[in-house]
């Protein structure tokens, strides 16, 4: 089969490399699936450069979600079926840029015939992240003010309509006239042009000076640090991830004064310690979607070929959505 394996540590683009490799077989406990469709994120780009808290030994393969069928079942896997359409989160270091993938019996889930597979390798880890940050985390309640920032992005988009389906006011930042267009058209009640405007005033000026409920900030660094000037009272400011580059501090006397709080959200834990959880959202996600109420938001497909420099381009903030690679043969 083909796929794109890490020989060595570095940007996606100079360090993945197409090659013919065996079939896996699928160990106990475990599915192999034959990839349809596999999801770009920006953990692949970390995990390429050895920055991502999973550390594979080389060579590994990365892509951290996929879409496609079960092609086998390991010994004691009960509950799927080979032929069965699923998504999935495959093994760490036998990834998803590949023909074929092994995941976790207990990280395979069903998806429904009217759901793409495009749409499906692009669902898990950004909504579940989206979903269990704003309802378990902050508690984001129907009226609340949210904040999404890089909302034109795959976790900010997610956000952005799982804040709508749950009644929030939602304001976006984002970097551009094209992007900012991309959040309009989420239906943001406003967007911010974080290259032109200081979103901290407008958030005051949008919320008369009280400030956002939930901000949700999967960028750190001086975003954080500036959103801590428009959180308001009891508010909730979600740590998502760090695509900044730069771990933020959060002064303990400023959590203090402003009544405020700082929450945490890394998904893969979750995966870890409240499987059930995982799954009950997994099922409530897709209720959100065939309500058409969330739908995950694909700028463009590429080849498996294709997957550095679209990984590269991620990298680097050209995209927005969610770039998915398409396999042939695999089917729609």
């Amino acid at each position: 089969m083909r796929a794109l394996r890490v020989h060595e540590l570095g940007e996606p683009a100079d360090v993945l490399v197409p090659e013919d490799v065996p079939v896996p077989e699928p160990r106990p406990g475990q599915v192999r699936v034959r990839v349809a469709a596999a999801s770009c994120n920006f953990p692949d780009v970390l995990m390429c450069r050895g920055g991502y808290q999973v550390k594979p030994p080389l060579p590994f393969t990365p892509g951290a979600e996929v879409a496609g069928f079960v092609d086998a079942l390991g010994p004691g896997v009960e509950g799927l079926e080979v032929g069965q359409r699923v998504l999935a989160v495959p093994v760490a270091g036998l990834g998803g840029f590949a023909q074929y993938t092994c995941a976790p019996a207990s990280a395979t889930f069903p998806i429904p015939d009217a759901m793409g597979f495009a749409a499906a390798s692009a669902l898990h880890v950004t909504y579940q992240t989206g979903h269990l940050a704003l309802h378990r985390r902050a508690r984001l309640a129907a009226g609340e003010t949210l904040l999404v920032h890089a909302g034109a992005g795959g976790v900010g988009s997610a956000a952005i309509q799982l804040g709508l389906a749950a009644g929030a006011r939602v304001v976006a930042t984002a970097g551009g006239p094209d992007k900012v267009e991309v959040c309009r058209r989420l239906g943001c009640e406003a967007v911010i042009d974080y290259r032109t405007e200081d979103f901290v005033e407008v958030v005051k000026e949008l919320t008369g000076g009280r400030g956002a409920d939930v901000i949700y900030d999967p960028v750190g660094g001086d975003v954080f640090d500036r959103s801590r000037r428009c959180v308001a009272f009891e508010g909730r400011i979600l740590v998502i991830g760090f695509t900044g580059g730069r771990f933020a501090d959060a002064p303990t006397n400023h959590v203090l004064i402003k009544n405020y709080s700082v929450v945490g959200l890394h998904w893969a834990l979750y995966d870890r310690y409240r499987p059930d959880l995982v799954r009950r959202t997994h099922d409530e996600l897709v209720r959100l979607h065939g309500e058409g109420l969330i739908d995950p938001l694909i700028s463009r497909t590429v080849t498996l070929e294709q997957v550095p420099a679209a990984l590269q381009e991620l990298a680097g903030r050209g995209t927005w959505g969610k770039v998915v690679a398409q396999l042939p043969g695999a089917g729609a």
